[in-house]
């Protein structure tokens, strides 16, 4: 189990920091705490301790956004609110963040229209009322939304007539009656076409104007201009209304299709295949790939998502905004050797990660090791996809460790017999557990870990090293300098349990909430990158024994499984301590007052919601076989 510094020393530093005045030292390691995340659409980009320089540095950056970390509160972003389509089709340069720098360029164009992205519908459109023909031949650039606009540009053309789109009726021309004559006397060229084929009752025209007005009682009608072989008029519906897929109504006209689409929910309007009018809200929320449920704003999106595991919010382009797919990292150490227990242990949680059995040990200032590995065990974890990081400890031996500190060719030994079984284990990595280090040893174990760590990652494996909470306020007199050992190891994980331990004074939690989280943010404050840090939780609670004037005259550690009994078979009586967040059990027996307080699935839970809402890198329990099975199921579910 993992230890604690003593009580001496610990009463030594308390003493030393009110005399240097240590409360300076924990200000200024707070403010290297990052606080704020630049983000490219969904994906993360870096973290800034200030608000105006990770804005800034998202400025850089299109799709970008700024959030806190903790918690994940939207701060700032230059996503858009305004889009200009053409006919349906967009660009990224028609991307605005208002409404005026949409409309500018959507009055340059045609048949355009600028969407409002937490609304449905348009916002503003100029899609064409009228469209202008001289004979059978018209211009792409001869569609306008008025009858005047249509009539000032016909006036300069002979032989012109302009449609109405909305009625698909000839509304205006300024054919002469003696063109009209003539041009019904002409040889005949029109025919009226269904479903590709002539209509056989129906007689070829001369005069367009005739065709057209015969074709409007003919439902899907078209008219072909048998000398050219084109189709010069249409009364097919090229405007159809899309619900949930399905075709739910087709129209001529365009407005006609947007006045049905605006009564049926979720609807779009299609032409030749791409949308032209949408009811369909923007965004999106994903759980992995099952749409949950659509929103207009982004707020309410990124809200509801917030409650499922692995979502994300998507605009209708595909674009991924927001997600929380990241999942914890779950490490179990085993506290154990031995195969079977350590195999049984795996079989008994779910979601497991990483495994950290207790394989080696550091037996003798000359580097020997002690050598329990099983390559079996670690053959047949890495096939249920769980990754092997063995534990590696000093024995907890102070005067064991300063001497191999103090002796390089000693650390070299250990490194190369320790990294070469790792490589012929085929292991992840290794955790390094070397507690009861003397503080004087500061610099040569910061030396030893880096020269672990080369060696270690060469190899393509990891390291991950096991640091006691602490307190900031006097952890830089101890032998373990968090900044420089952060900077050259892949994970430190926080053991942050031992509050009151087995050497303490007055009972008290093992691992009190608030003391919990109150560790994270000291470890943070040293700088360590959130993705490095792992939250190191407790599956074990302490029980307190006091005589009948209350002084404490034992304790004994009680495995978290024990617990529902334990209080079963004593009648113990449970009241919520506000200061630890637990519920602070007492019973009496034989003349003594027992205590402890509960770690049960809901703390459990706490915790790791503690890692998840600091965006730590996972959650390391110490130690397998402590807990019930049952509360793998929860973790499972929360990672």
């Amino acid at each position: 189990m993992k230890r604690k510094l003593s009580a001496a020393l610990l009463l030594l530093l308390f003493c030393q920091t009110l005399m240097t005045g240590a409360a300076g030292t924990a200000d200024a390691a707070s403010t290297q705490m990052t606080k704020y995340r630049v983000y490219q659409n969904d994906k993360a980009l870096r973290e800034f301790r200030a608000e105006a320089q990770a804005i800034d540095y998202a400025r850089k950056f299109g799709y970008s956004h700024v959030e806190t970390i903790s918690g994940r509160n939207w701060v700032w972003d230059n996503f858009p609110r305004y889009k200009v389509y053409q006919n349906g089709v967009t660009n990224a340069k028609w991307e605005f963040r208002t409404y005026e720098q949409a409309l500018a360029i959507a009055k340059t164009l045609t048949n355009a229209h600028i969407r409002d992205l937490e609304n449905i519908g348009w916002k503003y459109e100029t899609y064409a009322n009228f469209t202008l023909y001289q004979g059978d031949n018209t211009q792409e650039n001869w569609s306008f939304p008025t009858l005047d606009a249509a009539k000032r540009e016909a006036r300069k053309w002979g032989n012109a007539h302009i449609i109405d789109l909305s009625t698909n009726k000839w509304v205006w021309g300024n054919l002469t009656a003696a063109q009209i004559k003539a041009q019904r006397a002409a040889v005949p060229v029109y025919q009226i076409m269904a479903d590709g084929l002539p209509v056989q009752e129906e007689n070829l025209y001369s005069f367009l104007y005739d065709a057209v007005h015969a074709s409007a009682s003919i439902p899907s009608s078209e008219i072909l201009n048998t000398a050219t072989g084109k189709i010069v008029f249409s009364n097919v519906p090229a405007y159809n209304v899309i619900q949930n897929g399905s075709a739910v109504g087709s129209f001529i006209s365009l407005n006609a299709a947007v006045q049905a689409a605006k009564k049926t929910p979720y609807a779009e309007v299609q032409h030749n295949g791409r949308v032209l009018w949408s009811g369909m809200p923007y965004l999106t929320v994903y759980q992995e790939d099952n749409k949950l449920r659509m929103f207009n704003t982004r707020s309410g999106a990124i809200d509801f998502a917030k409650h499922y595991a692995n979502s994300s919010v998507r605009n209708a382009d595909g674009r991924s905004i927001w997600n929380n797919s990241k999942k914890l990292a779950y490490l179990g150490w085993n506290g154990s050797a031995t195969s079977q227990t350590v195999l049984d242990h795996v079989a008994n949680s779910q979601g497991l990660s990483i495994d950290a059995p207790s394989w080696f040990e550091l037996s003798n200032a000359d580097g020997s090791m002690k050598d329990t590995s099983d390559i079996t065990v670690v053959q047949t974890l890495k096939e249920q996809g769980i990754q092997v990081m063995p534990l590696v400890h000093n024995q907890f031996d102070r005067k064991l460790t300063t001497a191999f500190l103090n002796n390089e060719s000693a650390q070299q030994v250990f490194i190369n017999k320790l990294v070469g079984r790792l490589v012929q284990l085929g292991a992840a990595g290794v955790n390094l557990d070397f507690e009861e280090v003397a503080a004087s040893d500061r610099a040569s174990y910061t030396a030893f870990v880096t020269s672990l760590s080369k060696a270690v990652q060469a190899k393509g494996m990891q390291l991950s090293i096991d640091l006691p909470r602490g307190s900031i306020s006097w952890n830089h007199q101890t032998a373990y300098d968090h900044a420089a050992l952060s900077a050259v190891v892949d994970t430190i994980i926080i053991m942050a349990y031992d509050e009151h331990w087995s050497g303490s004074k007055i009972p008290g939690s093992v691992a009190g909430l608030s003391w919990t989280e109150e560790g994270i943010k000291q470890f943070l404050g040293y700088g360590i990158p959130r993705s490095k840090l792992m939250l190191g939780i407790p599956f074990y609670v302490r029980e307190w024994k006091l005589d009948g004037t209350g002084k404490l005259v034992g304790n004994r550690a009680v495995y978290m499984k024990e617990i529902p009994q334990l209080i079963a078979d004593t009648a113990a009586k449970g009241v919520l301590d506000a200061e630890s967040g637990q519920m602070k059990y007492t019973y009496k027996k034989d003349g003594f007052t027992y205590q402890f307080w509960a770690e049960t699935e809901a703390t459990v839970k706490a915790r790791i919601n503690l890692a998840k809402a600091y965006d730590l890198a996972g959650v390391a329990a110490w130690r397998l076989g402590y807990e019930s099975s049952d509360l793998w199921t929860m973790m499972l579910q929360l990672k």
